[in-house]
């Protein structure tokens, strides 16, 4: 895998995310950086420039410090003082400012993921029965609007944005608009 934030200035926001939380999740693991360094195959100098955002790291050698420290790969890249439903990061940049990669939200999942493609005429609804609790969806809207109608509230999402929410709720999509709506679809269990 590449390397996250490639040709970018040290510090970006992600990697003072890494920092912090490797430090943190260490310290919380009861963890020297050399005892951190043993456990992941990560070099002790890679982990303290990662602790003080000095340094850039791939994403499988993130995973194996979240392997290391018995944590997940979203609690050490993500900002603690943002929900994690809806992280919206830069993870990774090609040398050309167009290539990207952007974790754009995360949920839990115990058993299964599936992915939709999804897309409704102008006027169509669709009323789906709540999932069994535990349940989530994420939405990314390709093309047109969505509603999305829940008991006590709606949501509209707008090409271009996502939304993530529990499906373990009555919930139903609707196409408010006058032309084809497509959207992508991600259930998690």
């Amino acid at each position: 895998m590449g390397t996250i934030m490639h040709n970018q200035p040290p510090r970006s926001d992600v990697l003072a995310h890494v920092g912090t939380n490797l430090r943190t999740l260490r310290k919380e693991a009861g963890l020297s950086q050399e005892a951190l360094a043993a456990a992941s195959g990560i070099s002790r100098r890679m982990i303290v420039n990662l602790e003080s955002g000095n340094a850039n790291i791939s994403l499988g050698s993130l995973d194996r410090l979240a392997e290391a420290l018995n944590t997940t790969f979203l609690k050490l890249v993500s900002n603690p003082a943002q929900e994690s439903r809806k992280l919206q990061e830069v993870m990774w940049r090609g040398k050309n400012d167009v290539s990207q990669a952007t974790l754009l939200g995360a949920t839990p999942a115990r058993q299964d993921t599936q992915l939709w493609l999804w897309s409704l005429a102008a006027g169509e609804r669709y009323v789906a029965d709540p999932d069994p609790e535990g349940w989530h969806e994420m939405v990314f809207v390709l093309e047109g609007t969505l509603q999305i109608d829940f008991d006590t509230e709606s949501q509209t999402v707008t090409a271009n944005d996502f939304t993530i929410y529990s499906s373990a709720q009555n919930y139903a999509y609707q196409n408010t608009g006058t032309g084809v709506l497509r959207f992508l679809r991600t259930v998690s269990s």
